[in-house]
């Protein structure tokens, strides 16, 4: 069976186990300002995935400068893994950016061992290239394959679906 994944802000850890235990949650994505350390399974209960802004101009440019050598200070083993997102400078609304940030960060965490699901700026047209030039662990897609804001384009999320297999079989390949 799939595994079911909450997805929680700021969230007390008193809250989120309590939604582990109500809802029967495998894992927790930890999307807010909780620090590393809120990922330990001994405070969620599960697993959990850490999301972690890159920021970037809004065009995408601007997010390699030191972003590595911060994030590897930064990063704990709480986290199962680390989802890298788009975050524009300026902007406090995080998510749904639909901009990419610079993948070359995502493969070279990935090279120091860490797993990696990359978001920010997905589409079923890039999807492949993603896969293919980091490896990641995952990719996380929302508003790349909506139709309208909210409203997903069911096509479009079988052709990132197929895109993201595709390109992960053809990047297995030679381990």
């Amino acid at each position: 069976r799939p595994l079911v994944v909450g997805v929680f802000q700021n969230q007390s850890h008193e809250f989120i186990q309590e939604m582990v235990e109500t809802c029967g949650l495998d894992m927790v994505q930890l999307h807010g300002k909780e620090g590393m350390e809120a990922a330990n399974v001994s405070k969620c209960g599960v697993p959990a995935i850490r999301v972690v802004d890159i920021e970037t101009n809004a065009d995408g440019s601007g997010s390699s400068e030191g972003a590595v050598d911060k994030l590897l200070s930064a990063i704990t083993t709480d986290p199962l893994a680390i989802l890298l997102d788009t975050s524009i400078k300026g902007n406090k609304d995080g998510g749904g950016t639909g901009v990419t940030f610079d993948w070359g960060i995502a493969e070279k965490l990935q090279n120091n061992g860490l797993p990696v699901i990359i978001a920010g700026g997905l589409k079923p047209n890039n999807v492949k290239d993603a896969v293919t030039d980091t490896r990641p662990w995952g990719v996380d897609v929302s508003s790349g394959v909506e139709a309208t804001p909210g409203k997903k384009d069911h096509e479009a999320v079988e052709q990132f679906v197929k895109g993201a297999r595709e390109a992960a079989v053809e990047a297995s390949k030679g381990f």
